[in-house]
């Protein structure tokens, strides 16, 4: 049997359709994976292993794994169509065009940046699923921090009322996921000002610091938070393996 052809990406655009939520709990017992702190590391070198483990889960070998980390000043701009157009004045900030789905999104310190890089099972197809399953990872983890979120109709990533509070790209090679999503904790929000951040106005984005008026929030406990709810929204087991200092 030929191998099946890759996955369509999917893009953040304002008029994605409305998706119903994924069940709270998954039918099939979680699957064995890991998640591994990179700390800081700048975009390019994340990406390259990013596509590395792709590689492998492509051939069936190694396993399911979460990136984390948080990157210096960077703006990444994905696939739709209007992404450049939404560069309004990078400055010193680094631009970098990436194969995701998604418009020009802005990275730095004080956000917590998830790679999922998972290989969808066939009963696991469904990106527009394996997205609401992303979101629902976020949400659950904002509420350990007494933070309501939840989504915005017709619109991609997690939000509060009319604030985005976390953004989601991902990319998808033979149904392994790469990409992911970028969670706002203690962001410094101007630098959203460069770009109009997935066609939005840089006044929609908010970060947790934001919300609960202060910046004394645990990055390390975001990361472990996040690393069970969203392994609890994709049928994953992602255990710590070992923090990557460069």
């Amino acid at each position: 049997m030929s191998a099946p052809p890759d996955a369509p990406d999917v893009q953040e655009t304002p008029d994605a359709p409305e998706i119903p939520d994924v069940p709270d709990a998954p039918a099939p017992a979680p699957s064995a994976a890991r998640w591994i702190d990179l700390q800081q590391a700048d975009y390019r070198t994340t990406y390259d292993r990013q596509l590395a483990l792709v590689e492998d889960r492509k051939r069936g070998e190694g396993h399911d794994t979460l990136l984390m980390v948080e990157h210096p000043h960077v703006i990444t701009v994905g696939r739709a169509q209007k992404a450049r157009q939404n560069l309004l004045a990078p400055g010193d900030v680094e631009v970098v065009e990436i194969e995701r789905g998604g418009d020009a999104t802005y990275h730095g310190p004080g956000q917590l940046i998830a790679y999922p890089i998972v290989r969808l099972d066939p009963h696991e197809r469904d990106l527009h699923r394996f997205l609401r399953a992303l979101e629902s990872g976020i949400i659950r983890t904002l509420a350990h921090f007494s933070i309501d979120a939840g989504r915005s109709p017709g619109n991609t990533g997690v939000w509060i009322g009319p604030r985005k509070i976390a953004s989601i790209g991902i990319a998808c090679r033979r149904w392994v996921t790469f990409h992911g999503l970028a969670l706002n904790v203690h962001t410094d929000l101007s630098y959203f000002q460069r770009i109009n951040p997935c066609g939005f106005q840089a006044s929609v984005m908010t970060s947790m610091a934001n919300e609960l008026g202060h910046s004394d929030i645990d990055m390390g406990a975001v990361k472990a938070d996040l690393a069970i709810e969203l392994g609890n929204a994709l049928g994953r087991n992602f255990v710590f393996d070992r923090p990557v200092r460069q």
